[in-house]
């Protein structure tokens, strides 16, 4: 007897999309207005442009984009060719995008000449094949770039045009050749150990996606608003493919502006809305100053339950529309546990939801591994389907994860309440989590370290009212340094994403330390909140 679920590969659903609603809205990105039909030919598109760029089965294809269709398309279309997706962060700056794309081995990056003042293309110029030492990018063969290339890369038409050569029998091939047992995509994520990590995941994402889509009523007369980041597994599950899965349509902006997201809202009749509490807290106040129509709201997804969330998911509930909570991290997928809009409104704002099917949720003292009474703190830890396959080229950081009964090891802190509901409650890891961006102290404090004049740094979490928290330096200078905080703030704008900059950068005679050598970072949030 074989497997109850059949499984099914990512870059088959946009046709089967087609095949089941041809003529129902899909897309939204601007003026560009997509049937399902017209959405799944530009996949097609895409993928014989990757073919005749050389792309093989099992090779990494990287995409460097804002929310935009070309985004969309080579999504599928990498998945579609047997290729794996590595979306990069639209707020890396160039080392950081270096690194992800030297350590993902990337052949391909698929990028964009600028997005508002960022100009991207400068910095894909300091990464073109011969640009930069072999040993840094050994792999990467082709660059493809919307609006302007750079020299050495081919405009996105150029790619579209290749592709004409290949027949459809052809990608038709390749497309039935995809193991759906093999990993699709590649997402970064920042760790404690201070150079971020690609987790892998396969195709079996897409029983996750279809299950809550039947969980949350998701049909394909819904309009979902897309303008979480398509990079993060959020954006790209819990709209892209929902919406994929679901047949539904989806609004695309670019960078979330929350009064052009309610005139997109009122003129599109959008019925899903996503987001952390930032984006809900934003929109209640574009709402307010310009008396927006929300009508057309059914549902809104809002992991809820900390302590700075829940006023505003409580706003939410009459504002804007009822939401649902929920809990999930890069390593484990998008939501593993989510509320029903059945529940309580204390229980979906109050609260993470009960886990999916088939997914084991264990709150456990990560001393013992011993699992927490109801009500007791402890580390979450999770078995799943839909456990990262692992991080790649990172058997050490693998094998660290998972814990001797295979259960991975979040760094979360929750408890398991009365009524069976997760609460998250904050992390075990030393992790920042800025606006929904996660943050690797040590990533930070490692490029600090490069600056002259640092003789030790150490970042830590100050409260922000807006984006929860945001990244605090403390920095003892070199003997005779004359560093400031604007040289600091210098050295790292424009190199690193502006989300793990320092917004407070304090210059200090000696860091707090333990016996053993290691910084009481507990001490100087101490001092943070004193001051």
């Amino acid at each position: 007897m074989g497997e109850w679920y059949a499984k099914q590969r990512v870059g088959d659903l946009p046709a089967k999309a087609a095949a089941r609603w041809p003529d129902r809205l899909a897309l939204v990105d601007g003026a560009r207005r997509y049937s399902w039909t017209e959405f799944a030919a530009g996949v097609d598109r895409v993928a014989r442009g990757l073919i005749a760029l050389g792309v093989k089965p099992g090779e990494h294809v990287a995409v460097w984009m804002t929310n935009c269709a070309e985004f969309l398309f080579a999504t599928y279309a990498v998945a579609r060719v047997g290729a794996v997706f590595v979306p990069l962060n639209t707020r890396y700056r160039d080392a950081d995008a270096a690194f992800a794309l030297g350590q993902s081995d990337s052949v391909v990056l698929l990028g964009m000449d600028r997005s508002g003042p960022v100009d991207y293309a400068a910095m894909i110029a300091t990464m073109m094949p011969g640009g930069r030492p072999v040993s840094d990018l050994p792999r990467l063969r082709r660059v493809a770039m919307l609006g302007d290339p750079v020299e050495g890369a081919i405009t996105w038409q150029a790619m579209l045009d290749a592709g004409e050569a290949i027949a459809d029998d052809h990608l038709a091939a390749r497309a039935a050749a995809v193991d759906p047992d093999r990993p699709w995509i590649i997402v970064y994520t920042s760790g404690t150990t201070g150079s971020p990590k690609g987790a892998l995941h396969g195709h079996i994402c897409i029983r996750n996606v279809a299950e809550r889509c039947l969980v949350l009523g998701h049909v394909f007369t819904d309009v979902h608003m897309s303008y979480l980041p398509l990079f993060h597994l959020y954006g790209l599950s819990e709209v892209a493919l929902a919406a994929c899965v679901s047949g539904a349509a989806q609004v695309l902006q670019d960078t979330f502006d929350a009064e052009a997201a309610l005139r997109l809202i009122a003129a599109e009749k959008a019925t899903v809305i996503h987001g952390f509490d930032t984006h809900f807290a934003d929109l209640m106040a574009a709402k307010a100053r310009t008396g927006a129509d929300t009508s057309s709201l059914r549902l809104g997804t809002f992991p809820s339950g900390g302590d700075n969330a829940v006023p505003v998911a409580r706003r939410a509930q009459t504002e804007l529309c009822p939401t649902v909570s929920g809990f999930g991290m890069t390593e484990t997928w998008a939501f593993i546990t989510i509320s029903r809009l059945r529940d309580s409104e204390e229980q979906r704002c109050g609260a993470s939801g009960l886990p999916l099917a088939d997914i084991d949720v264990e709150v456990v003292d990560p001393e013992t591994g011993e699992t927490c009474p109801p009500e007791v703190p402890g580390e979450i830890r999770v078995t799943s389907y839909m456990n990262t396959m692992g991080y790649y080229n990172r058997p050490d950081a693998t094998a660290a994860t998972f814990d001797e009964r295979g259960r991975l090891k979040t760094g979360d802190t929750a408890l398991v309440r009365a009524d069976g509901h997760l609460r998250f409650l904050g992390r075990y890891k030393d992790m920042l989590k800025v606006g929904g961006e996660n943050v690797s102290p040590a990533e930070v404090e490692a490029w600090i370290m490069r600056l002259e004049g640092v003789d030790q740094v150490a970042v830590v979490g100050m409260p922000d009212p807006r984006l929860a928290e945001v990244a605090a330096a403390f920095i003892v200078r070199t003997p005779g340094s004359t560093l400031t905080a604007a040289d600091v703030d210098a050295h790292c704008r424009g190199r690193i994403a502006s989300f793990k900059i320092p917004r407070r950068v304090d210059f200090v005679d000696s860091l707090p330390m333990t016996p053993s050598g290691k910084v009481q970072k507990f001490v100087l949030r101490q001092l943070l909140v004193e001051s």
